[in-house]
């Protein structure tokens, strides 16, 4: 199967449950045992609602929430007792009890194409993941951020959608009040998003909607984003986004999104930057000291420890070829760092909120074929610094003539810093504690 799923089959010949999850672990399944009965669901709130299941947190949650999260370790979640199938795996329960087994496995292959047969390829497995699914017989929409990811999806949707005679492709974008009085020009972030998407509405002549959030629903969303979530996660970036998706499930059922480009395609600053690169670490979390200083002395005992022990584990399982330079390997490293850690994270937060509001969002950059791909290119042909996501760039041209293409990665633009300086907005704020 090539796409997202977690399901389960039950053979009542055998009295066998059989249960899979995608290789990327986009749809979430979790299971526990309880008096040799065998429960799963998508949530781990609904496993609590079965008789005697407990929420116990043990120093392994402990270290998992305040060491890991908003991440957590593949297999584990917060709770005892309480598992998640990891992604590429399946699970067979029968009278013989519980027997799990991997299905698939990133490989390094050696990459002999040239940067323009690499480009020409990539071009065409895009296209292909793309296409393969707008498939669907409920309402879809796209995100248009304005950035180079969205930005692809939603030009080959409306070339889709005009071939076939669709009529007009929709796509959303969010933003937040007062964002474009307080932007300033820099070196990071040069023009705003909203130039971007103007430019891409000029091309594709979608059907757009704005979404725009004020500092006091994103207040009050956070309490129902962490319930969506199951556990902490990522505070007003989850708010946002379940937020986004609540407005677009008025008129949509189905999203395309462009998760995960950066993390397959180099775009992230701990790819390109030597002195971040090689640090033996997490390149998103150095160090535990913040976490530490907001909790009681000693209570996250051996947290850097186990967080290690999980760096470690991930670069020791990581697959490369023989006689690589240092460079080189380090990078699948990272590769791998971020498919297993940094992109399951961001999928977890996606799949959350938008399934919270009844909306299917779907990762086109995460299809097999693209991976696969993306993990055997050359340094090269993904950073040449300055520029990132170099091969993505040059097959994105093909399709996006216009500057669109060469646009930099922005961060999630909420202007949060101007509301809490802001008396009028800080008061407002205050005031709902």
């Amino acid at each position: 199967l090539n796409g997202i799923f977690a399901f389960a089959i039950w053979d009542s010949e055998k009295e066998e449950l059989f249960m899979a999850r995608d290789h990327f672990g986009v749809k979430p399944l979790f299971y526990t045992m309880q008096n040799n009965s065998f429960i799963f669901a998508s949530e781990i709130k609904a496993l609590f609602q079965y008789p005697g299941v407990q929420k116990i947190l043990d120093k392994q949650g402990i270290c998992e929430l305040f060491g890991i999260g908003p991440a957590h370790t593949p297999g584990t979640t917060i709770f005892n007792n309480i598992f998640e199938l990891k992604p590429a795996h399946f699970a067979i329960f029968n009278h013989s009890g519980l027997h799990i087994e991997k299905y698939w496995s990133l490989k390094s292959e050696p990459h002999t194409e040239t940067f323009a047969q690499t480009c020409a390829h990539l071009d065409f497995l895009l296209k292909d993941a793309i296409t393969r699914q707008l498939v669907s017989d409920v309402p879809l929409c796209t995100f248009l951020s304005g950035g180079l990811d969205s930005s692809i999806i939603s030009k080959v949707a409306a070339n889709y959608y005009e071939r076939n005679g669709r009529g007009k492709l929709s796509t959303y974008s969010v933003d937040y009040v007062d964002n474009l009085k307080y932007f300033k020009k820099s070196v990071f972030q040069p023009n705003s998003d909203e130039e971007y998407i103007k430019i891409m509405l000029d091309d594709i002549k979608s059907s757009h909607n704005y979404v725009v959030l004020d500092n006091e629903s994103l207040v009050q969303a956070l309490n129902e984003a962490t319930i969506a979530r199951d556990l902490p996660g990522m505070a007003d970036i989850d708010s946002s986004l379940l937020l986004f998706c609540r407005e677009i499930k008025k008129k949509f059922t189905v999203a395309l999104s462009g998760e995960c480009s950066d993390e397959i395609f180099a775009g992230y600053p701990w790819y390109h930057n030597k002195e971040i690169l090689f640090d033996d670490t997490f390149p998103w979390s150095h160090s535990l000291n913040i976490r530490k200083k907001i909790l009681r002395k000693d209570f996250l005992k051996n947290a850097d420890e186990y967080v290690r022990q999980r760096y470690l584990d991930t670069v020791a399982q990581t697959d490369k070829l023989p006689r690589e330079s240092k460079l080189n390997s380090r990078m699948r490293e990272m590769f791998m760092l971020n498919v297993k850690w940094f992109m399951q994270t961001l999928l977890d937060r996606k799949d959350r909120m938008s399934m919270y509001n009844g909306l299917e969002v779907r990762v086109p950059f995460l299809d097999r074929n693209v991976l696969e791909l993306a993990e055997s290119l050359p340094l090269q042909y993904k950073v040449q610094a300055p520029r990132t996501k170099v091969a993505l760039r040059a097959a994105a041209e093909r399709s996006i003539r216009n500057k669109t293409a060469e646009k930099k990665k922005l961060g999630f633009p909420i202007p949060i810093r101007v509301w809490l300086k802001e008396e009028k907005y800080y008061n407002r704020v205050r005031a709902m504690f």
